[in-house]
């Protein structure tokens, strides 16, 4: 069962469990408005004790230059919790950007949510 946890004109983030995984699915534009909300799911989540992430960019039609220092803060958090985090789903365009600030090999892409949470969570690192 998917959850709703942020609701915004712009973005909304619902998330469910899947093999230990917290999946989050972005829907929406990931901006200077809509990125502090990202960080503020992912956060309760961890207070939550859940330690394994995978973003699902499926539905993100937009992300910017805070869209992607969140999410460097959002992998600090994580790490520093002793969890892992992965990407599902993200667009070639998607993809350009993380290529050309040069985070395309920080991070594990899988083409689906279903790859993304084939294997079991394992704590440490970003994948």
């Amino acid at each position: 069962m998917r959850t709703n946890i942020v609701r915004h004109e712009n973005l909304m983030v619902s998330y469910s469990v899947v093999n230990g995984w917290a999946v989050l699915e972005l829907d929406g534009e990931v901006d200077i408005h809509t990125a502090p909300l990202v960080c503020e799911a992912v956060t309760g989540l961890l207070e939550e004790a859940h330690l394994f992430f995978v973003l699902d960019f499926g539905f993100v039609t937009f992300m910017d230059s805070t869209g992607l220092g969140t999410l460097a803060k959002i992998t600090k958090r994580v790490d520093k919790q002793g969890g892992s985090l992965r990407i599902a789903s993200a667009s070639g365009r998607l993809l350009r950007v993380f290529e050309l600030t040069g985070l395309l090999d920080a991070y594990e892409f899988h083409s689906s949510v279903e790859e993304a949470t084939r294997t079991v969570s394992r704590a440490g690192g970003l994948h």
